[in-house]
């Protein structure tokens, strides 16, 4: 059986952990913390991050999220996250760069800093200036999404994609660290909701992180 290296708050692996769970692949979870620098996790994974996807019985190690999406979609046969022409294709490829890149980058990574890397490594309290900045960058990637689902019925387009289960990783994980408004953002929150209520990504939303709690809005479906 799959193996996947993970902790609760990290994106790229909420993207595989949806992906698994929308192609019906069963797995286990082994919690891993990339920051205590583990011989095993290296020994798996040179970069020393995480997810890693193992399978000891038939030897077959995978890192990166995007390696292992697009393994999972060559080697799957249901609930397919690439299916669209070559054009369609390169679509869904540009937002999981845009949703894995950019908004990791402006939004997510800076939120997992303040409030947890500086709590739960240093000791150390949240500077707000940085908060409210993150905080502003993601209102204008919630305005590409309203753009997005205003003018197609996913992301990508007319089905669910890589796209959709990228962008929803990252939100879910600055929304379990309090650093989504998304008031005036009508369109963002309910393509978001859908997601909410899928099988694949209710154990993401049950899943806490040590000494971290989530708002009291962060599983319900329709908040």
């Amino acid at each position: 059986m799959w193996r996947l290296y993970q902790f609760p708050l990290c994106p790229f692996s909420r993207t595989v952990r949806i992906m698994l769970g929308e192609k019906g692949v069963a797995y286990e979870l082994q919690r891993e913390y990339p920051w205590e620098r583990r011989d095993e996790l290296w020994a798996l994974n040179p970069a020393g991050q995480v997810p890693v996807l193992h399978d000891p019985e038939r030897g077959i190690t995978l890192a990166d999220s995007r390696a292992i999406c697009e393994y999972l979609e060559e080697t799957g046969e249901t609930s397919p996250m690439l299916n669209a022409n070559a054009a369609g294709r390169a679509e869904i490829r540009r937002l999981v760069a845009l949703f894995s890149e950019n908004f990791y980058r402006d939004v997510t990574a800076p939120l997992l800093h303040e409030r947890m890397t500086k709590r739960l490594l240093h000791r150390q309290s949240p500077d707000s200036r940085v908060l409210r900045g993150a905080m502003k960058l993601a209102h204008g990637h919630l305005d590409y999404i309203d753009w997005l689902v205003d003018h197609r019925p996913w992301l990508a387009g007319p089905t669910m994609s890589l796209a959709d289960l990228t962008a929803a990783a990252q939100i879910s994980v600055a929304d379990y660290l309090n650093g989504i408004d998304w008031r005036g953002h009508d369109p963002a929150r309910a393509w978001y909701a859908v997601f909410k209520s899928r099988p694949s990504f209710r154990p993401l939303l049950a899943e806490k992180m040590e000494g971290i709690l989530p708002p009291a809005h962060y599983a319900k479906v329709d908040a």
